[in-house]
């Protein structure tokens, strides 16, 4: 009923016999079979007798082999938006899509690079970008670390870059190329090292565009938001502002819009497409200034308004004001609030 048991007891038997195959060691390792110095007697006492025959001569053997550096290549960072690298690339190479907003995409490259130059207090040795390509003049590309006041500064190294842009004929890629062409130092460089410095370069360019990009995407969504709140005529001929958003996006992301513009908002009414909103103008203090960061008043007094969502005569949406008595805003307030609002958007980055 149990024969299982010896089954098992053999296995586990065939199992140990065959440990030396199955896990391997070092234990036949000449390191292991060296011979020490003979035993020193102290004085006053006889050596002990040592058989010629079975002499062996003490080994020496090092039991840590040479440190050996193991570096990976350095990596270009694709941080920026539209940015990437070909596979296999050997050189310090990175490419751009041509993003929105971004008109000329080797101009906007160059940007990059002036900043970056300009970052370590530098300048072009060579300019040719019209031709594509510029030569840097010698800056330090790593800095030794600051010590105390005593120790005695390492002097850093520096380099000279050569950055190559080329475009491609469809002009909607571009890349930059990093090449180190001088370099200053202790010592001579390794191709390993000559890549990590002409990589590091680059990656300070890719920063630098991706910095300057998101620059770029504030000031387009600050004019987006000037160019979608115009002033105009709703279709019962009164003042009103006008934008190309439908009616339901108007209502929702200019609701928003106002309660974080002092406003707020009472009630949002859909059927009748209106939105009830009460103004108080902020309270300005002198730290407000100090910081550049001063409230804006708009041109109308503290009270409730109706805000009317409708179709212009046209097809964009109207917005139009209505004071607590339901009389329209006149044509010189409008203009008054829409210059207001204009700055509103702008300090907000926001977009109606």
């Amino acid at each position: 009923m149990q024969y299982w048991i010896p089954k098992s007891l053999v296995l586990g038997i065939a199992v140990s016999l065959s440990g030396c195959s199955i896990f391997t060691n070092d234990a036949h390792h000449e390191r292991n079979y060296r011979a020490n110095a003979p035993v020193k007697a102290p004085e006053g006492l006889a050596q002990p007798y040592r058989d010629p025959e079975f002499a062996m001569p003490v080994g020496q053997y090092e039991n840590t082999a040479e440190p050996v550096s193991y570096r990976a290549p350095q990596q270009v960072l694709t941080v920026a938006q539209g940015s990437w690298v070909e596979q296999g690339e050997e050189a310090a190479r990175i490419f751009f899509d041509k993003n929105d907003g971004i008109e000329d995409l080797p101009a906007f490259i160059w940007r990059a690079v002036d900043g970056v130059v300009a970052m370590h207090n530098a300048g072009l040795e060579s300019d040719n970008k019209a031709q594509g390509s510029v030569t840097t003049s010698w800056y330090s590309l790593i800095k030794p670390k600051d010590g105390w006041f005593w120790e005695e500064a390492a002097e850093p190294s520096k380099q000279k870059f050569k950055f190559t842009v080329e475009q491609k004929e469809h002009q909607r890629t571009a890349s930059i190329r990093a090449e180190l062409v001088d370099y200053q130092g202790d010592g001579e460089l390794t191709a390993l090292q000559k890549n990590h410095l002409e990589v590091r370069a680059l990656n300070e360019v890719v920063s630098e565009f991706d910095y300057q990009y998101r620059l770029l995407q504030v000031e387009m969504r600050k004019r987006q938001g000037v160019l979608a709140l115009e002033l105009g005529f709703d279709k019962n001929g009164d003042s009103a502002l006008l934008t190309e958003k439908g009616q339901e996006a108007v209502l929702d992301r200019f609701s928003n819009f106002l309660e974080r513009s002092n406003f707020t908002v009472v009630r949002v009414d859909r059927e009748k497409q209106e939105v009830l909103v009460r103004y108080e103008a902020p309270e300005s203090s002198v730290w407000d200034s100090i910081w550049g960061e001063e409230a804006v008043v708009l041109p109308i007094d503290n009270g409730d308004y109706t805000i009317k969502i409708a179709q212009a005569q046209d097809t964009r949406t109207s917005i139009t004001w209505k004071d607590s008595e339901g009389n329209v805003l006149d044509a010189n307030t409008m203009n008054n609030l829409h210059q207001a609002l204009i700055t509103l958007l702008r300090q907000k980055g926001l977009t109606i």
